[in-house]
Formats: structure tokens, C-alpha cells, sequence
């Protein structure tokens, strides 16, 4: 009952605090013209979105910041080197995103920072996440829970944190094209991960980034409330970022590592669609899907927005379920 007590606690704080840092930020924006750009390929139903305040994922990441700290000033949580770890992944990544949304409404274009630059500040997080990994006793071991294999791979663990954290911070800014898809996704998963987390009593820590993921969740439906359909602000790299390496960083953590795929099956679908529409028009010279990432396709067929994210989620749920079953009861 008390962990109980905790969720319930965390969420709907973070709920308020997200609510009240959207009715105070996008007036905020839209003064400073901190508008998204979008491309000219998209249908013409996205047109009219064009100026829509981006950096929307600071309502999520300022309220999940707070309450954590909150918690622990009150000693309801510990500050031990997993949760500093997610903690760490979280911030370091929205401020990469933030530095590539400010750089994006500076210039008046879609080039923010390069992409060297975006890899370099990631294998920097990356080295810090293996550092701490490491120091805290954990084993380099790519553990796979269900068949019950653990392989010791050493310094290529660090390696692997860093595959990661980039293709899934990647994967959910891939995702983020349509209002209130890549948070509603995003909400799903880190409800998925919070559960699965809570079960994981062999971490240092559990408890604490199981409530991190909980707090996320309150702070995502405030967001929610701002970016669905029609979305009044966009997360923008500041938020698909730090939501993305955060899922990779918890499920690296938690030693399920494979399990984030089934958890993120749609980030992943996405993702490849992209990867296969390049590799099929460089070796053809056509087009495999009407447009990608898979959404857009989706919308050339004649689906709405609407239809989209509730299909979408629909799988995200479903895949979670399956998820819940082989990272609690098996």
C-alpha cells in the first residue's frame, strides 16, 4: 500500500505541476516565435501547424525533475547511482535536444545541430552511464531473462549502452510526426517500465525508478492535455530525445535490454520503415511506402490523425501487455 500511496502521490503532482508549466510556456513561446518548422512534403492538413510552439517536452521533464527532487528532500526516496544514472540520461538528453531546438528556431530553419556534434554529446552521456554502471558493482552482462543466458562482454557493453540510447532516442523522435503520438506512446511505455522496474527487487534502486517512471507518466498526460489533436505545442528534440534514451537507459538498467523492442514495437516499426525506404530507393530508385515514417503512409491512404494515434497506441498497449507478462510473471 505504500508504494501504492507513492505512485498515486508522484502522478497526479506531476500531473499538476506539468499542467501548470504548459498554461505558463506555450504563451511564453508563442512571444518569442519559438514556432516548429515543418516540411513541404507533409499532407496539406499539417499546413496549418506550421508556427505551432515547439520545446513542448519541458512540461514533461520540469515537473519529473521537481517532484523526484521533492521526494527525496522529504526523504521519501534515496539518490542511490541507478536512479542518478536515469536521472542523468533524462537531463543530459533533453538539453542536446533543447540546444537542437534553439539552434532550429535561431537559424529560421530545419538545421540544427549536426549530426557529428549530436554523436559526440551522446557517447559522452553514454561513457558517463557506463562509468557509473560499472563503479556501482554492476557486470557488463547482456542477460536475456526469458531464456536465461548471460554473457560477460566487457568494455563492448559500453558499446551496446550506447547502440542504445541513440536508436531509441532516435526512434521517438522518428515517431514524433503526428499530435499526441509519440507522448501517448511514450506514456505507455514508461507505465510498462514502471511496473516491470517495480519487479526488478535485485536493484539498488528499484523502487526509486519505478516512481521516476510513474512521475513521467503524470507529467505525460498533463502534456497530453497541450498535444493532442489539435496539438497547441509540439515536444519538439527537447522532449523525444530525453524520453527515448530514457526508456533505453531504464531497460538497460533493468536488464531488458530485447524486452524494450517489444515495449516500443511501434518506435521500432517506424524507425525501420525509414531505414527500409532508404536502402529500397538506393538500390531502385522507388518508393516502397507512400512516405514514411509509417504515419505518414497511413495518412496517404486516407486515415486521419485521430485514427492514426488511436491505432497506434492501440498496438503500443497490446505490445505492453505482452511485455508486462514476460518482464513480471515469467
Amino acid at each position: 500500500m505504500i508504494i501504492l500511496t507513492k505512485v498515486v502521490l508522484v502522478m497526479m503532482i506531476s500531473l499538476i505541476i506539468s499542467i501548470a508549466v504548459g498554461i505558463f510556456l506555450i504563451p511564453f513561446l508563442k512571444k518569442i516565435k519559438a514556432g516548429q518548422r515543418l516540411s513541404e512534403y507533409l499532407e496539406e492538413s499539417h499546413k496549418t501547424k506550421q508556427g505551432t510552439p515547439t520545446m513542448g517536452g519541458l512540461i514533461f521533464i520540469i515537473p519529473t525533475i521537481i517532484v523526484m527532487l521533492v521526494m527525496y528532500f522529504f526523504g521519501k526516496i534515496k539518490f542511490n547511482t541507478t536512479i542518478i544514472i536515469v536521472m542523468i540520461t533524462f537531463i543530459f538528453y533533453s538539453v542536446i535536444g533543447f540546444i537542437d531546438d534553439f539552434l532550429i528556431i535561431r537559424r529560421h530553419n530545419n538545421k540544427g545541430l549536426s549530426e557529428s556534434a549530436k554523436f559526440i554529446l551522446q557517447v559522452i552521456v553514454a561513457i558517463i552511464f557506463f562509468y557509473l554502471f560499472m563503479i556501482s558493482g554492476n557486470e557488463p552482462l547482456l542477460w536475456i531473462h526469458t531464456l536465461g543466458i548471460k554473457l560477460d562482454i566487457g568494455f563492448l557493453y559500453g558499446i551496446i549502452i550506447l547502440l542504445v540510447l541513440v536508436s531509441s532516442s532516435n526512434a521517438v523522435n522518428i515517431t514524433d510526426g503526428l499530435d499526441g503520438l509519440a507522448g501517448g506512446l511514450s506514456l505507455i511505455a514508461f507505465l510498462t517500465l514502471g511496473i516491470i522496474s517495480y519487479n526488478t527487487g535485485w536493484l539498488e534502486g528499484y523502487e526509486e525508478v519505478s516512481l521516476f517512471c510513474f512521475s513521467l507518466v503524470g507529467s505525460l498526460i498533463g502534456f497530453l492535455l497541450f498535444n493532442s489533436n489539435p496539438a497547441r505545442i509540439f515536444m519538439g528534440d527537447t522532449g523525444s530525445l530525453a524520453l527515448g534514451a530514457t526508456m533505453g537507459s531504464i531497460a538497460i538498467l533493468t536488464r531488458h535490454e530485447l524486452l524494450l523492442v517489444v515495449i516500443g514495437i511501434v518506435f521500432v516499426i517506424e524507425t525501420l520503415t525509414c531505414i527500409i525506404q532508404r536502402l529500397y530507393y538506393k538500390f531502385t530508385h522507388k518508393r516502397l511506402f507512400p512516405m514514411t515514417p509509417i504515419h505518414h503512409s497511413f495518412e496517404k491512404l486516407g486515415y486521419n490523425e485521430r485514427e492514426i494515434v488511436k491505432i497506434f497506441c492501440l498496438v503500443g498497449i497490446i505490445a505492453s501487455m505482452i511485455a508486462i507478462i514476460f518482464g513480471v510473471v515469467l
